[in-house]
């Protein structure tokens, strides 16, 4: 199981001198793995398209996705999942913001504006997420956060920049627009439940959203192809979007939503680069300088150093973990690596590198972090 091997081998987020090690941390592992399969099924779903509709594939991926989770949980004969009251609430929230209002708002906007339009506006998920995580669920922000993540966001634009932009009218530009906000929702609101079993929560969401996707291709007339594209996407789906989005639970979980969505947004670079010896297209200076200002904001979040002295609230909930700082209880017989029960947190002060993590929830006096 991925997620457990990276929760294994991973799940030290600082060294033994109190440095951040940015190359084996969990959470940064996790988001660029997710990044990197999600862009790369990019070009495949493209192929995919001779064959059937935009929103049909779409819908297909994600119906892929699901089931292919729901196919490794029963070979692999996991445990069931049982969410807590509050966590119902929480995936509920995400899977209609995500599954529901933003495949519908998205589809009103793309048929009454033109594409070029929409590629930019749609990049307005990874801003949307960050601000909603900052300013309203209190993540945590820094002055070398926010430049990179602007930066990441500067080298989206410019790969996805049409050379000639058109928006048409303003309600179908604020549909878009309200996809990328529900969306965002969607990414918060998964962070809320990202310490339950990140391939339950994954299968879940891909299920419903290709529910929502292949009905809504139907009702508008699509026809479903033939059984190689039918198991083409859900190959690409389970690949590019169950695996992808297990992957961003995870990051979600170590890094939270607004750091999570800044490594995410360099999928279109990872589509853009396999689309070249894949589908024929060749180098250009708009792909290199989006490589230079993509890479000078992620160098500025690979190196970010967030520590002080901050106090743990106690608190009981259950989550694979193995044990660390924050996980030194005792068993009745001796535990090593990954396990799940439920736990208790005593209260606790200290001083180590941390991200705005599940276990990291606590308020700062200054917006720098210091």
């Amino acid at each position: 199981m991925w997620n457990e091997v990276f929760l294994r081998e991973g799940f030290r987020m600082h060294d033994t001198d109190g440095r951040m090690s940015p190359l084996r941390n969990l959470g940064i592992l996790a988001a660029f793995g997710a990044a990197l399969l999600f862009g790369a099924s990019t070009p495949f779903a493209k192929l995919l398209l001779g064959s059937a509709g935009p929103w049909l594939v779409a819908g297909l991926l994600y119906l892929g996705s699901g089931l292919g989770l729901l196919l490794y949980r029963r070979m692999a004969r996991m445990p069931g999942v049982h969410l807590k009251g509050a966590d119902i609430g929480w995936l509920a929230g995400a899977i209609l913001a995500g599954g529901a209002v933003g495949p519908v708002l998205l589809l009103f906007g793309l048929s009454r504006m033109p594409a070029s339009g929409a590629a930019l506006l749609l990049n307005g998920e990874g801003v949307f997420t960050a601000l909603l995580a900052w300013f309203v669920f209190r993540e945590n922000v820094d002055r070398r956060v926010a430049l990179g993540m602007g930066l990441i966001v500067a080298g989206a634009l410019l790969l996805s920049w049409p050379g000639r932009a058109r928006f048409g009218s303003i309600l179908p530009s604020l549909c878009v627009a309200g996809a990328c906000l529900a969306w965002a929702i969607d990414n918060n609101l998964t962070r809320k439940v990202s310490l339950a079993d990140a391939t339950f929560v994954a299968m879940v969401k891909g299920l419903a959203a290709g529910a929502v996707n292949v009905a809504l291709a139907l009702a508008m007339g699509a026809k479903l192809p033939g059984l190689p594209v039918l198991l083409g996407s859900g190959l690409v789906g389970f690949l590019g979007y169950g695996v992808s989005l297990t992957l961003f639970v995870v990051a979600l979980r170590h890094l939270g939503a607004a750091r999570t969505g800044a490594y995410f947004f360099t999928a279109p670079f990872a589509g853009a680069l396999l689309a070249i010896p894949l589908l024929g297209e060749s180098w250009t200076a708009q792909i290199l300088a989006a490589a230079v200002i993509m890479g000078c904001g992620v160098y500025l979040h690979l190196t970010e150093r967030h520590a002080h002295t901050h106090a743990h609230e106690p608190i009981e909930h259950e989550h694979a973990h193995v044990h660390d700082a924050h996980h030194a209880h005792l068993h009745a017989k001796p535990v090593e690596g990954p396990h799940t029960h439920v736990h208790r947190h005593d209260p606790m002060t200290h001083t180590h590198p941390h991200f705005p993590d599940a276990h990291h929830q606590h308020t700062h006096e200054k917006k720098n972090g210091a």
